[in-house]
């Protein structure tokens, strides 16, 4: 195998979105009195927080709930405010189905930690056979280490092939392949590339991408979470509108702080006050000499 076939970069794939049955929505609106509602939101899995935040406190119109005089209207304003206002669970009924491709089992070891609103599902080591021992292509390999990561794989490859002979492995049948696959998988490297599916909703995302993206974050799982974090803020704007890319490649959330956002701004009057007066006494002082 070719140093350029041994290492390589992981992959994201999005298979699956949130769908909306328009009907049933509609049924259910006419139900409530709320026929004449609708949302500017640009896919379904920006307009089910909405939906749901709505349906709380039944805030589709003026008039449904007594207790409410006012709504908010349009789907960016809706779920800023419900960022804002820390309202996540609306948020866990949408859900993204992500497939990562070539990634470590440093990777996955990593990525099942997260269990709450998550599905998972992994490549079995048990059934799929072992043909070669990619790596990930970490910036920090140097030429040398790369041959030598190369040799070690290249090595265990050979006794993966010695050993599948001296089981007669492709003459078993399956019940006798998957045992033989399972006992061979035991010398593999920790390392060895392989896919898992994985299934997460928006607001385990906002937990998780914040998390995994830090300059403290393993290298491989930083880089898969950068790509996740472009995704979504790309196809769900409104719902990531609040989570930024630092000069670090950090995805943060920026929580709003009115207290905080005041104190900026009286520091930077008081900084451009000074700077006018620092500007008219050294004028004052060029006109004295």
């Amino acid at each position: 195998m070719t140093q350029e076939h041994r290492f390589r970069k992981p992959q994201v794939f999005i298979i699956g979105m949130p769908v909306v049955n328009y009907i049933e929505l509609y049924k259910y609106l006419t139900a409530i009195g709320a026929q004449g509602w609708s949302s500017d939101a640009s896919n379904a899995g920006q307009l089910l927080p909405e939906i749901y935040g709505r349906l709380c406190y039944r805030s589709f119109g003026v008039g449904l709930n007594k207790n409410v005089t006012k709504v908010r209207e349009g789907n960016e304003a809706y779920l800023a405010n419900i960022n804002k206002s820390g309202h996540g669970a609306v948020l866990e009924h949408s859900n993204v189905n992500f497939i990562f491709h070539d990634v470590s089992r440093v990777f996955t070891h990593e990525l099942v930690r997260h269990r709450v609103g998550v599905a998972i599902s992994q490549e079995s080591m048990r059934y799929v056979r072992l043909d070669d021992f990619k790596q990930y292509d970490d910036s920090l390999l140097t030429t040398p280490a790369k041959s030598m990561f190369d040799m070690a794989c290249g090595y265990l490859e050979n006794m993966i092939q010695e050993l599948e002979s001296s089981y007669d492995v492709d003459n078993q049948k399956f019940s006798i392949k998957k045992k033989i696959t399972s006992l061979l998988r035991r010398i593999a490297p920790c390392g060895i590339l392989t896919t898992i599916g994985w299934t997460a909703n928006f607001h385990t995302l906002r937990h998780v991408i914040p998390l995994r993206t830090s300059v403290h974050a393993e290298t491989e799982i930083r880089e898969v979470f950068d790509e996740v974090a472009h995704k979504m803020t790309l196809l769900f704007p409104n719902a990531f509108s609040d989570m930024k890319r630092n000069d670090d490649g950090e995805w943060k959330i920026e929580y709003p702080d009115p207290e905080k956002d005041a104190l900026k701004k009286r520091v930077d009057e008081l900084v451009a006050e000074r700077s006018w007066l620092a500007e008219a006494l050294d004028k004052a002082r060029g006109g004295d000499t």
